[in-house]
């Protein structure tokens, strides 16, 4: 078996708009050809700014939407939404984790119920299975059994993420990935959630494709970067080569201009305090 979970070739994605009596037909050309490869247990981050591509880049490897150009395999197996479609057994290799937690979780369902919910889909389990299910997963990140049956809005926001997070698990994927999974928490809660994916990827083998715009985060967690710019890869190589020796000018300036926060000494603080 290949150790590439995510390979990506020459990977497009365009858009039509326009073409009203009073607005003529253009074409958005979101993503230009990105190509790379993710190997299993590996965290790939995809940084920058807002509108370089980097969500549509998401939708496309999440099968929310197909691309124009190009192609792309999962666990070795090539992706063509419109001539095969998607079938639940690729749907549970890989999973998503949103930016807002509260805008992904059923704000009229118990925790309980919207982790059980992924397996209602194709799975004979019971309802008791499914409750044990969530309940275990609860736990894996960091949460306890009294807030099974608890409804999203009473949680905090670093508690409703850890919640998505155990969503996404529930039918044991291979590919996860993370559209600014901790761009809405506060710094002391952004290294806890932090340090709970890693110690889930190295429990469950997971691999991550990690959406960021926020350097110091991906400087903590990726094992590559890729950097993105109106739609193009302009660079991508080891976390240490490409905050070492930056070659493409967009990068430079991207890394000169973003506030870093010391997320390694949070981490560290954190963990002195609970010793």
């Amino acid at each position: 078996m290949s150790d590439v979970i995510l390979a990506a070739r020459d990977l497009k994605r365009e858009y039509r708009l326009g073409g009203g009596l009073f607005s003529p037909a253009r074409t958005i050309h979101a993503v230009k050809g990105v190509s790379f490869d993710v190997e299993r247990g590996k965290t790939l981050a995809v940084v920058g700014e807002s509108g370089c591509g980097k969500s549509t880049l998401a939708r496309m490897i999440t099968m929310i939407e197909s691309p124009t150009g190009g192609e792309f395999m999962i666990d070795g197996v090539k992706i063509d939404m419109v001539k095969d479609g998607i079938t639940p057994e690729l749907r549970r290799k890989v999973q998503i984790v949103f930016q807002n937690p509260y805008g992904s979780l059923n704000p009229r369902k118990k925790v309980g119920d919207v982790l059980g919910e992924p397996l209602l889909i194709n799975t004979s389990m019971s309802k008791s299975e499914r409750d044990d299910r969530a309940a275990e997963m609860l736990k894996k990140v960091g949460l306890q059994a009294e807030h099974f049956n608890r409804y999203p809005h009473m949680f905090s926001g670093g508690q409703r993420q850890r919640i998505a997070i155990a969503r996404a698990l529930m039918l044991n994927p291979k590919l996860l990935v993370l559209d600014e999974p901790v761009s809405a928490l506060d710094l002391s809660v952004q290294a806890q959630v932090l340090n709970l994916l890693a110690d889930l990827q190295d429990e469950f083998n997971l691999t991550y494709v990690f959406i960021s715009h926020d350097l110091s985060v991906v400087r903590y967690i990726a094992d590559e970067v890729m950097v993105m710019y109106f739609g193009e890869a302009v660079e991508y190589g080891t976390r240490d080569a490409v905050f070492g020796n930056p070659q493409h000018a967009y990068t430079k300036t991207l890394f000169a201009a973003t506030p870093r926060a010391d997320v390694a000494s949070i981490k560290a603080r954190l963990a002195r305090r609970a010793a």
